[in-house]
């Protein structure tokens, strides 16, 4: 992996930080600057080593890196990658670990200009439901998949420098189309975090929501566990992704239909059927299991 002499990371929270931790021990990095809107954040990461200097604005950060890392919320992407774009060396790359990638991508087409072609668009499949540079790990992303969506705009030698970074760091890399990827996530993350929000919220509304959460057990626990991830964060998530994620709400209400009238015909038989194959498939996704993979 090619060794940068300064990295600039724009937004230094659990991703961010997690991403500076793991290249700098990759061997990946001489000098990590970072930037946030956070002050006592940013602070927070200085101290604890995950960065080396804590630059007063996005600008300063960017101004002498050869590679940029953007970890912001995605409603905050368009700012910040016109910021990044009028500050950056003429080569310097820059990528990003957004959740959605249809946006981001029309952000950057607008705000980077001709610098678009440094831009390559990302996405790392790992995480943690605590947040903040606090829960920042070096090994986050070991084993952990990266989904790389350039567009016909993106330079092939700033895919290629994104890439092996990545591979450096431990990760698996797929590309998507950034159509594809908000299709695929909208199913497979974006809903699930909603459904584990919508349930605990449900519950909550209920006059007797203390008694039940008082007697949830693992089985609860297990499928809400995701609720306890930033508001913030899927909240924007939800509404960038919006069209995609209406199409696996009606999927699932549909599908959840067909179970409901299942249990109001007493049908063991259908229900039993149902959840066999359901079952089948989520053994398969066990760790050790055959997975099936995104196209490289």
């Amino acid at each position: 992996m090619r060794r940068f002499r300064t990295v600039a990371v724009i937004g230094v929270g659990l991703i961010g930080g997690s991403f500076a931790m793991a290249l700098r021990r990759a061997g990946g990095a001489t000098r990590i600057i970072g930037a946030d809107r956070d002050r006592e954040a940013l602070e927070r990461a200085a101290a604890m080593g995950v960065i080396d200097t804590a630059a007063e604005s996005v600008s300063e950060a960017v101004k002498q890196a050869e590679l940029v890392f953007v970890s912001v919320p995605v409603r905050a992407m368009g700012p910040v990658l016109h910021a990044v774009s009028r500050a950056m060396p003429a080569e310097a790359v820059v990528t990003d670990a957004g959740s959605t990638k249809g946006d981001v991508v029309r952000d950057a087409a607008q705000e980077m200009g001709d610098r678009v072609a440094r831009f390559v668009p990302g996405h790392p499949i790992a995480g943690r439901e605590t947040s903040g540079v606090e829960s920042a790990l070096p090994d986050l992303f070991r084993g952990a998949r990266v989904v790389l969506t350039p567009t016909p705009a993106t330079a092939p030698d700033a895919l290629d420098t994104v890439r092996t970074c990545w591979e450096g760091c431990g990760a698996r890399i797929s590309m998507l189309s950034p159509e594809a990827h908000d299709q695929v996530f909208a199913a497979v993350s974006h809903l699930p975090h909603l459904l584990a929000f919508v349930l605990v919220s449900e519950l909550l509304s209920r006059p007797n929501s203390g008694e039940l959460f008082g007697f949830a057990g693992g089985g609860f626990r297990d499928f809400t566990r995701i609720a306890a991830s930033s508001p913030d964060m899927w909240r924007d998530i939800a509404v960038a992704n919006r069209a995609a994620l209406l199409e696996e709400i009606d999927r699932y209400a549909a599908r959840l239909a067909v179970f409901r009238e299942l249990v109001d015909k007493a049908d063991g038989p259908g229900l039993h059927r149902l959840m066999t194959e359901a079952r089948a498939a989520r053994r398969g996704m066990a760790p050790g299991k055959p997975r099936a993979t995104a196209p490289e």
